[in-house]
């Protein structure tokens, strides 16, 4: 079977970036289980695996702008260090956060002073992503995973 919308789709990748670090990967663990054409993955990898079957493996280099998208440098604020209070602020730090569009995960920029740069844009928008992928099984969806618009796992739901 080719996959195609509606299918219920297991693949293990390796994800890296230019610089050929490896940023994420599911080899050694439970295959990624995804319900195709939902936009459950990023839109270049589901595109790069439409008509592809069990047994495929590929290598696909997803624009940035066909990934996380590119840098929207209207999420990136300064905010006063006093919205942090009893927190230990520093670079690199994440948190979640209500936002009204963007992922939801703030990142800690920069700390200058009483100043705090915050970043609403995916950590990995920006940047073209290659993934090394292998389709382990395809699968028409069960009216019950169409319902619920993800696939669910042997024997459980996953939720």
């Amino acid at each position: 079977m080719q996959i195609s919308r509606n299918s219920a789709v297991s693949i293990h990748y390796t994800l890296t970036n230019d610089a050929g670090e490896v940023l994420d990967s599911s080899v050694g663990e439970e295959p990624l289980l995804y319900l195709h054409g939902t936009g459950n993955i990023i839109a270049g990898l589901e595109q790069a695996l439409n008509g592809k079957s069990a047994g495929d493996k590929f290598e696909v280099t997803v624009p940035a702008a066909e990934a996380y998208g590119e840098v929207d440098e209207s999420m990136v604020q300064v905010a006063p260090l006093s919205m942090f209070q009893g927190m230990e602020v520093e670079v690199g730090m994440q948190f979640h956060a209500d936002v009204s569009h963007g992922n939801g995960i703030i990142t800690i920029t920069a700390v200058e002073g009483d100043e705090v740069t915050i970043d609403g844009n995916h950590p990995l928008a920006g940047q073209a992503l290659t993934f090394a992928v292998e389709v382990v099984s395809v699968r028409p969806a069960t009216a019950e995973e169409l319902a619920h618009g993800h696939v669910h796992g042997d024997g459980c739901h996953h939720h």
